[in-house]
């Protein structure tokens, strides 16, 4: 694990682009769009990322961190290729949200929080997703909702993960 980041002329002509969006007494609010670009160039925000973070826009360093640790869209640590969040909250909760997460956890042989020893899929509980109608309800890689999630539907979903990721 690196202790050191460098902003790459690429990286810093994309965070360019997200401050240029506010005033320039504000570009601190570009915080939260530049974590998501080093979390996209390389799969989780590390300590030294933010530190770069910070120094790029003029903050304290623990400001970053305090953003990274509050949202769990943020990877702090490197994760499987698939990230599967499976809502735990009461309305999935109620609705079976906790055995979709172990019956993941059961199929793909990890605890949760864990990765497969391929790297391929982490799991993780996570907080209200908003869509409590649809229960229970996981995110992929934070970008794909999943809806009504029976244990057969996971089934299906993880085959097809894994299809789609041979194909690549």
């Amino acid at each position: 694990m690196s202790t050191e980041y460098i902003l790459s002329e690429a990286t810093a002509a994309r965070f360019a682009r997200e401050v240029a969006k506010y005033p320039s007494d504000q570009k601190q609010s570009a915080v939260m769009a530049c974590l998501a670009i080093v979390q996209q160039e390389q799969g989780h925000v590390s300590r030294a990322s933010e530190d770069a973070i910070a120094t790029y826009l003029g903050m304290p360093a623990i400001a970053v961190y305090e953003v990274t640790t509050f949202y769990n869209m943020y990877n702090q640590r490197p994760l499987g290729q698939f990230k599967l969040n499976v809502c735990t909250n009461l309305p999935c909760q109620l609705r079976d949200g906790q055995q979709a997460l172990e019956h993941l956890c059961k199929k793909l042989g990890v605890d949760e929080g864990g990765t497969t020893a391929d790297g391929m899929f982490t799991v993780q509980k996570s907080e209200c997703l908003g869509a409590c109608a649809d229960a229970p309800v996981m995110l992929v890689n934070d970008r794909q909702m999943c809806s009504f999630m029976s244990h057969q539907r996971l089934d299906e979903l993880v085959e097809v993960l894994k299809a789609n990721a041979a194909k690549n």
